[in-house]
This record gives structure tokens, sequence and C-alpha cells, in this order.
């Protein structure tokens, strides 16, 4: 059976050698080859500490270990469904991307047979070693495992620190005019037990992970337990399904909102629609407890400022138009098809349909809502 370690990592690649320090240390089977996740800066990171400064070579010649099979191929860079790379992960978009990222490899790893996985979730930000975590629980078999390395303090963080010797070698510290001999360094291996959920997992579910997103994998598994509902937050400007939060903009979930709230959750866009200022003061009536974009004040709706709003100057208020309400529809979908499963998405999105040239827009009437 081939043993592979794979690991997440960030601004400290020490965490491989480390783990691989570990493994050997604690007698746990050694990695015939390794693969890590990691983002476009930590790249340089790795390449330079692991090959350039030669620290993997140097572990592998201090406790006489074979080498693992590792190059660059081998360093997987998260990237977006678009091929684009990710640099860093501090925005609340790439959250999803990385979830998206390691859950795929992940699915891959596991479907390999005649294998073994070692998941470290040692490095990385935590949100890294959280999907990872969560990735392995999902999938992981009965032979895969799950560790996490420690170090102790004052070797934390330290930038020429890679694994302890088994002789005096002596580094810079981090504080100035320190010095550190690493053959003093404790690295704590730490596996972790968790919890396997593959075997409850459709045969179906499980083939379609690597195409399908963190999130809609996650609402699957929630649908099986819960009731299908939609919970509106207009605090988080969020729609959220099976546990996924989708982030639509304000204008899109005043419009979500207020189509709810419409008898029968529908409405249809005729010319006694059309002429019927209520309809926007509705809609106001929700859009300004979230926002006060003045596009949409005055150029959609007639309202001067909030100001006006506020002291109830209508005089130039407009009717909703049907140009207003399609890109709103489209916006609204294209969100929710992309982090529900389909059956989810069917129950939750807008639809409309057109008659005679008058379209009819509605939200499925059957459909539980919470409010926050």
């Amino acid at each position: 059976m081939k043993n592979i370690l794979v690991a997440v990592t960030g601004a400290s690649p020490q965490v491989l050698t480390e783990t691989l320090y570990g493994l050997h240390t604690q007698g746990k089977a050694f990695p015939d080859e390794m693969y890590v996740i990691t983002t476009q800066d930590s790249k340089e990171m790795l390449m330079d500490g692991l090959y350039t400064r030669g620290h993997l070579q140097a572990l592998y010649d201090e406790y006489q270990l074979p080498a693992v099979k590792f190059d660059e191929s081998h360093i997987w860079v998260i990237e977006d469904e678009d091929g684009n790379l990710l640099n860093d992960a501090k925005r609340e978009e790439d959250q999803s991307v990385m979830a998206d990222f390691i859950t795929r490899k992940v699915a891959w790893l596991t479907n390999q047979e005649n294998t073994a996985i070692h998941a470290s979730i040692a490095g990385g930000r935590k949100t890294m070693a959280f999907y990872m975590g969560y990735a392995m629980s999902l999938l992981g078999r009965e032979q895969d495992t799950l560790s996490h390395v420690f170090v102790n303090d004052e070797f934390e963080f330290v930038r020429d620190f890679y694994f302890p010797t088994l002789s005096d070698s002596w580094i810079t510290g981090k504080k100035p005019g320190e010095k550190l001999n690493t053959k003093d360094a404790e690295v704590t291996f730490a596996e972790i037990p968790f919890v396997r959920m593959r075997k409850s997992l459709s045969n179906d579910l499980i083939e379609q992970i690597d195409q399908a997103s963190f999130s809609k994998t996650v609402a699957q598994m929630n649908a099986a337990n819960q009731d299908m509902s939609v919970q509106v937050s207009l605090n988080a400007k969020t729609v959220s399904v099976l546990g996924i939060d989708i982030k639509l903009t304000p204008k899109e979930l005043a419009f979500y909102q207020w189509l709810l709230q419409q008898s029968n959750r529908a409405i249809l866009a005729d010319r006694t629609f059309t002429e019927c200022k209520q309809q926007s003061i509705d809609y106001l009536n929700i859009y300004t407890q979230i926002a006060d974009d003045p596009r949409v004040l005055k150029e959609t709706f007639g309202i001067e400022n909030t100001i006006a709003w506020k002291e109830g100057d209508l005089a130039n208020l407009k009717a909703m138009e049907v140009e207003f309400i399609q890109p709103i529809r489209s916006n609204v979908n294209r969100k929710l098809k992309k982090l529900l499963p389909a059956d989810a998405f069917e129950k939750v999105k807008i639809n409309s349909e057109k008659k005679k040239g008058i379209a009819t827009y509605w939200i499925e009437p059957e459909l539980t809502l919470i409010c926050d």
C-alpha cells in the first residue's frame, strides 16, 4: 500500500519537515509520496526553505530517511474555477475557493485504491486547516489518518529551524542576539482522531464531490437531516439554505425579501403593476434598512436621497419597472445556483414565466421562511 502525506502550509514551510520528523520518530508509516496545498506567495517560501536552502535533503541525510517522491508538481497552489491562483487567503471570497480546492484534492487522493493518506493540518491559515480536517472527515477511509505537530515555544516561527538535529547546531533565535541549539528542540507529533463519514455518503455523492463545491457537498448532507427552509438576514446580507450562507447585494436581498412578502410569493408584472407606486414603497421600506445607494434611490425610484425618503418626500417616486427586476433575478439565481445543490436551488430560486409578453415572477410558496 502506498503511503501519501498531504499537508496545508502557509508562511511556515517548516511544518512539512516537522511532520516528516514526527512520523519517523513515532514509528508511523513514512510516506512514499507527498503533496502540499498552499498559496502562490507561500509556495515561494516553501521552495526556498526546502530546496534552495536544502532543509528537506538535510532531514533525509540527518536521519537516513528514504527520499519521498516530491517535486514542484506536487505543490498544489490553490486556484479558483477560472484557474486564477490564490496569492493569499485573507479575503472573504478566498475562503470558498480554498474549501472547494482542498475538498477536491482530498477527494482525488482518497479515491485512489491501495493508498493510505496521512493529512497534516499543522500549517496554513486556520481556515485551511479546518477545511483539510473537514474534508478528511467527509472522505477519509479506515486507513487514512490526520495529525498536527507542535514545537516548543523558543523554536516556533524561527526562520532557520526545520527539525531537531542529532548533534549541536546553532541558529539565530527570535530575540536579538539569541542563539538556539536545534538539538534541544522538541517536536510533538499528535495524531488526531476524527469521525469518518464516508460510509454514510452515497456513492453518487462521493463521485460528484470532485466536481461539486464544498458548499454544495455540505448542503447535500444537511438536506438528509433537515427540512428545506430559507433564512433571510438583512443584517448579514445573506440568504441561508441548508447551512450555507449566500451573500447578496442590498438591492438583491431586498428584492428577494420583498418577493417573499407578496401574496402567494408572486407578482404579475403587467401594466397595473408597473403603474403602482406602492410596490416601490414596500420595496424601499426593506432596502433602506440595508443600504442607501443613491443610484437605487434616485435613478431607479426617483427619491432624491435618504433624507427625502425618511421625510416622506415621494413627489417624484417612480413605479418599479420590469427592467429593474430581471437583472436582479438573474444575479440572485446565479449566486444561489453556484453554492447550492440542484434540487435545493430549484426550491429557492426566483422563477419567471412570460405569457403574451407579460412576465410573472415567484418563489416557491411552500418554502419555509425564517427572518432574523
